[in-house]
C-alpha cells in the first residue's frame, strides 16, 4: 500500500482534449498543503498508446497545484493514469487525442546522418545558433523580444555553470539530482529543448569529471524523449565519446581543428562559442562581423556547425550575448545568407571533401569550396567523374551569388576574381 500525505483534496484534470503530435499535454491536479512538497510528494503518471506506455514524472508547481507535462509522439487516442503517495494526486484517469502537428511542428531535433542533425520527422536541422546567458531571467518585455519556440528556435539549456549567483552549482550531491529530476520533469516535454550539462564545466571547481558523469546519466535515464546532450568548456574538453554524450559542443576560436574534431568524435560539432562581434573591452567580446562571417564559413567546409554572438557596448547594459533584446552587428544578415545556401544543401548535411582542406559536400551531388583568405586567379578542381555541375561564384560578405557560364566535370581550371573569402558551389545539373 502506498503512504497518503495529507487528507483527500479536489481533482483538477486541466489537459485539453485534442493535442498536436510534438504538442505538450498537462495534466493539472490539486494537492496537499505539506512542508515541502517538492520533496514529500511524488507523481507521476504512465500515458499508453495502444501497446505502449510512457512514464512521466510530474512535479509541484507551488500554491498546491501538481503538474504532469507530456510530449506525444504518436496520433491517435492516448491514455493516462497517476500514480502518488498522495491520495488526492493518485489514480487520476483520463484520455486525450493526439492530431496531425501544425505545419511549423517538426518534433524534436535528433542525430542524424551521423555528423548532422534532422528533426524527428525527417526534415533537415541545420544549428546555427546564438548565445543569450542569461535570457530567463530578463522579464517579460525583453524576452518577449527573443521568444524562442513560436520562432522555431531550439533552446539548449545551461543546467550549471561558475557564474551561478543564486547557489545551483555547489548544492549537495543529493539536491543536485532533485534538481535534475525536476527540470526535466517540468521541461522535457517542450520539443525545442536541448541539455546543456554546463557553461564552462571545467570552471565550476565543486564537481569532479564522476559528477559530470553521473549527470550525463541521470539525464539520460530520466528523460523519456531523449533530447540532445552536450557539455560546454573553456579549456580542456570533457570526453566527448562517452556514449551519453549526443553531440560536440565547443568553446574555441580554432576553427582549423573543426574537420579534426568531426572526424574524431564521429558526431556533429558545434562551435557554439567562437568569440563574439562586439566592442567591448574583453577579448572574446570583440571581434569584427567580417571575422565572424569567417569563421562561420570555414566551420562550414569543415562538416562542423557555428554558433554566433554579440557584445556592442549598451548605454542601458542590455548586450545580446547575456540578456537578448535587439542585434545591432552586421554578421547576422550574412550568417542568414550561409543559412539559406544550406538549406538548398542535400539533407543530409556536408561532410568534409577530403581532396581539399576548405571544401564539403557529397561526393558526386554538391560541393561548396571556401578560399578564406586565399586569392587565387585561377583554381584546378576535381570532381567527381561522369557528371556535369552547374557553378556559382559566391561572396559571403556582399551576399551575391553569381552563376558562371557553362559546366563542369572531373578535373578542371577554373578563373577566380583573385579576391579573399569567396565561395564556390557546385551542384549537379540537370
Amino acid at each position: 500500500m502506498r503512504p497518503i500525505l495529507g487528507l483527500l483534496f479536489c481533482l483538477s484534470l486541466m489537459g485539453a482534449d485534442n493535442v498536436e503530435r510534438w504538442g505538450v499535454y498537462e495534466v493539472t491536479l490539486n494537492g496537499p498543503p505539506v512542508d515541502n512538497a517538492y520533496v514529500d510528494i511524488h507523481l507521476s503518471a504512465r500515458f499508453r498508446f495502444r501497446n505502449r506506455a510512457v512514464d512521466v514524472d510530474g512535479f509541484y508547481d507551488g500554491d498546491g497545484v501538481y503538474r504532469v507535462r507530456f510530449m506525444p509522439d504518436e496520433i491517435g487516442e492516448w491514455t493516462y493514469t497517476t500514480t502518488s503517495n498522495a491520495m488526492a494526486l493518485d489514480g487520476a484517469y483520463g484520455k486525450f487525442t493526439v492530431i496531425p502537428p501544425s505545419p511549423a511542428n517538426h518534433g524534436p531535433v535528433r542525430v542524424r546522418y551521423v555528423t548532422h542533425f534532422g528533426y524527428e520527422d525527417g526534415t533537415p536541422y541545420v544549428p546555427i545558433g546564438t548565445t543569450c546567458y542569461a535570457w530567463v531571467h530578463q522579464g517579460d518585455q525583453l524576452e518577449e523580444q527573443t521568444d524562442l519556440e513560436a520562432l522555431g528556435i531550439e533552446a539548449d539549456l545551461i543546467l550549471f555553470h561558475p557564474y551561478d549567483r543564486w547557489g545551483y552549482s555547489n548544492m549537495p550531491p543529493d539536491v543536485n539530482d532533485r534538481y535534475l529530476r525536476y527540470i526535466v520533469a517540468r521541461l522535457a516535454a517542450y520539443r525545442n529543448v536541448w541539455w546543456s550539462l554546463a557553461n564552462e564545466y571545467d570552471f565550476v571547481r565543486s564537481k569532479t569529471m564522476a559528477d559530470w558523469d553521473h549527470y550525463f546519466r541521470l539525464i539520460q535515464e530520466i528523460d523519456p524523449y531523449q533530447h540532445l546532450r552536450s557539455i560546454h568548456n573553456s579549456g580542456p574538453f570533457y570526453d566527448h565519446s562517452k556514449p551519453w554524450v549526443t553531440h560536440v559542443s565547443v568553446q574555441s576560436s580554432d576553427l582549423e581543428k573543426a574537420r579534426e574534431y568531426v572526424a574524431q568524435y564521429r558526431k556533429p560539432v558545434v562551435y557554439d562559442e567562437c568569440k563574439y562581434e562586439g566592442n567591448i573591452p574583453k577579448r572574446w567580446g570583440n571581434i569584427s562581423a567580417q571575422e565572424l562571417v569567417r569563421r562561420f564559413w570555414i566551420g562550414t567546409v569543415s562538416g562542423a556547425y557555428v554558433g554566433h554572438g554579440e557584445t556592442y557596448l549598451d548605454p542601458n547594459d542590455v548586450l545580446w550575448w547575456s540578456k537578448g533584446g535587439v542585434l545591432k552587428g552586421e554578421s547576422p544578415k550574412r550568417i542568414a545568407f550561409l543559412r539559406k545556401i544550406l538549406d538548398g544543401a542535400p539533407v543530409e548535411g556536408l561532410n568534409n571533401v577530403s581532396t581539399y582542406y576548405l571544401g564539403a559536400g557529397r561526393e558526386g551531388r554538391y560541393y561548396l569550396f571556401y578560399f578564406d583568405v586565399n586569392q587565387p586567379a585561377n583554381y584546378e578542381f576535381d570532381l567527381a567523374r561522369g557528371v556535369r555541375y552547374r557553378a556559382d561564384l559566391i561572396d559571403p560578405w556582399e551576399m551575391t551569388i553569381t552563376p558562371v557560364e557553362g559546366t563542369f566535370e572531373g578535373r578542371f581550371t577554373m578563373k577566380l576574381p583573385g579576391k579573399p573569402y569567396l565561395a564556390v558551389r557546385f551542384e549537379k545539373a540537370n
